[in-house]
């Protein structure tokens, strides 16, 4: 299988497969969502009870419940790093302990809120608590990212604060899914568009006076002079036009089969959205290892029963 990007902006990226088939491309894509491993919040103790500051009382309730809360925090893009951390079953240090007990530098991350409601001589009437208020307890690299610090989380009024630590390990999307690395992980097998005769039934959409997203009239002229259009983003545009051509326009007797979408053998658009607790590349170079250990351990088992 070859691979070439397409895209790579932000989270977001797109792969071209080429010598592939739809059954390894699909491997690819459920690996991804089970078998990729990334960092997540998976643990938090709220602290409770009655605190003073400054001469006023501060109560440990907000308007969400605990269990709200921590599911929220779940789901925040924690920074994921396989070669500072791993699992926690095969951490060492926590080796004949009980799982209640596990954790320790090598296997987890420690982030630690406290934010009290405005004071009583504040003209607020609450306070957000944002994902920028988790202070982690260890490396400033594993912050939550900049990007991501405006998360809301909860808010609390005057006379209450929330103060919680929050306990962040890794785990694959099978265990639960605040583990899945990615989202809207796609694929569907890349097509090139054919202008198949330049007469009156391809002007019958041409004289709609459609353009693409950047600009270029949909006419004889985008295809070329060979009649093809293989770039992908076109291709889309050019699907997307068709619809005003299709069945149900009144208009696809006179077009009949004037451009024709043909599918490329062996070739396929994957596309997908990372959380931010990892770059897109890292997930696909990170299937594509869990996938050869995969089939390396099937080899070896197959070796073993008929040796």
């Amino acid at each position: 299988m070859k691979v070439e990007i397409i895209k790579n902006e932000g989270n977001q990226i797109q792969l071209l497969l080429k010598d592939a088939k739809t059954s390894e491309v699909n491997a690819l894509r459920r690996t991804i969502l089970s078998d990729v491993p990334k960092m997540a919040i998976s643990r938090v103790r709220f602290e409770m009870g009655m605190i003073e500051d400054n001469g006023e009382s501060y109560e440990s309730v907000n308007v969400l419940p605990d269990e709200v809360i921590a599911h929220r925090l779940a789901m925040l893009p924690i920074p994921t790093y396989y070669d500072r951390f791993c699992f926690p079953e095969e951490d060492p240090a926590n080796e004949g302990l009980p799982e209640d007990q596990w954790g320790s530098p090598a296997s987890q991350i420690i982030y630690h809120c406290s934010v009290r409601g405005p004071p009583k001589d504040s003209e607020e009437e609450f306070v957000v608590v944002r994902a920028g208020d988790l202070n982690v307890l260890g490396e400033a690299d594993l912050q939550i990212p900049e990007q991501y610090k405006g998360i809301p989380l909860t808010t609390v009024i005057r006379g209450q604060y929330l103060e919680f630590y929050a306990y962040a390990v890794i785990g694959r999307g099978s265990e639960h899914a605040k583990f899945i690395p990615a989202s809207g992980v796609t694929f569907y097998q890349r097509e090139v568009a054919r202008l198949m005769t330049k007469g009156k039934k391809s002007k019958v959409l041409f004289d709609l006076d459609l353009t693409t997203e950047d600009g270029r009239a949909i006419d004889a002229k985008l295809f070329g002079k060979d009649g093809l259009i293989d770039d992908i983003d076109t291709v889309e545009e050019i699907r997307r036009a068709l619809a005003h051509v299709s069945r149900g326009t009144n208009r696809d007797t006179d077009f009949g089969d004037a451009i024709v979408l043909e599918e490329v053998a062996g070739e396929f658009v994957f596309t997908y959205e990372t959380d931010g607790a990892l770059k897109p590349e890292e997930v696909f170079n990170r299937a594509c290892e869990e996938l050869s250990a995969r089939f390396d351990r099937i080899s070896d088992e197959l070796d073993l029963a008929l040796a």
